[in-house]
């Protein structure tokens, strides 16, 4: 019985070690250095690789756009090109004429303005008009299962704002918000608090396509000891009833 007893325990012991190593992803070394936000916040939202762009131009300085003579908009009309690309892995789009072009970290205003600029040795006063179809982001609000991939239809969105979207922070802690960005193989990693009024300036991001925001959920730490030892209670409980039992058949 000693013995059944004494690998009942180390049963136990071994199980209990996993007590307090809760299903938290993506997780940061002790010493790890986070990406420091901006001081000064983005406002404008950056283009990036994997964005899928709308792509319109218009000659004469867009002036078929818009029908003076009936006050209405010509958004596919004669003088337009409509087009949608993708800006690929190294920054660049492939534009009819001109070819590949660095458009990557730029907003769409000066996107806007450079490929004018380019189309004007092929056009008579271009007018190019930008606009993002595939911006989305994936948020764990810090509740078990409750993640969402949230489509940003403003081009402008902020960090509060996609929260917000996702349905806010319910059990998560909100003073470790993980903000992801980038190549996922060495990504930006922002830690944020937004417990304090201060953390209102960080909360003021512009989320770019592709960002991971993560809210480190909140330990439960009675509800996760029962739910561990919960098994190892219930066969220690069999392994003394059987031994009883053994023993009075004696």
């Amino acid at each position: 019985m000693r013995k059944t007893l004494f690998y009942a325990f180390l049963m136990l012991a071994v199980t209990s070690c996993t007590i307090f190593k809760p299903s938290i992803m993506l997780r940061t070394g002790r010493n790890y250095e986070f990406t420091t936000p901006p001081s000064t916040p983005q406002y404008q939202y950056k283009l990036a690789a994997n964005d899928f762009i709308q792509f319109r131009i218009f000659s004469n300085d867009g002036f078929k756009l818009i029908d003076l003579s009936n006050f209405t908009t010509s958004v596919g009309g004669a003088g337009a090109i409509r087009l949608q690309y993708l800006v690929e892995f190294d920054g660049t789009i492939k534009l009819p004429t001109i070819g590949r072009t660095p458009i990557a970290g730029m907003t769409l205003r000066e996107a806007e303005l450079m490929l004018e600029e380019v189309y004007s040795e092929y056009y008579n006063k271009p007018f190019v008009m930008l606009k993002v179809d595939n911006r989305r982001v994936i948020i764990f609000p810090g509740g078990g299962g409750n993640a969402k991939v949230v489509n940003l239809v403003n081009d402008n969105t902020t960090l509060l704002e996609a929260l917000a979207l996702a349905g806010g922070i319910s059990t998560g802690k909100a003073k470790r918000i993980k903000l992801i960005r980038g190549d996922r193989t060495d990504p930006q990693v922002f830690l944020i608090d937004l417990s304090t009024i201060e953390g209102m300036k960080q909360a003021n991001m512009v989320i770019q396509a592709n960002d991971i925001i993560y809210v480190e959920p909140v330990l439960k730490v009675v509800s996760t000891i029962l739910a561990e030892l919960n098994p190892v209670i219930s066969l220690f409980t069999s392994l003394l009833f059987i031994v009883s039992i053994f023993q009075l058949s004696k």
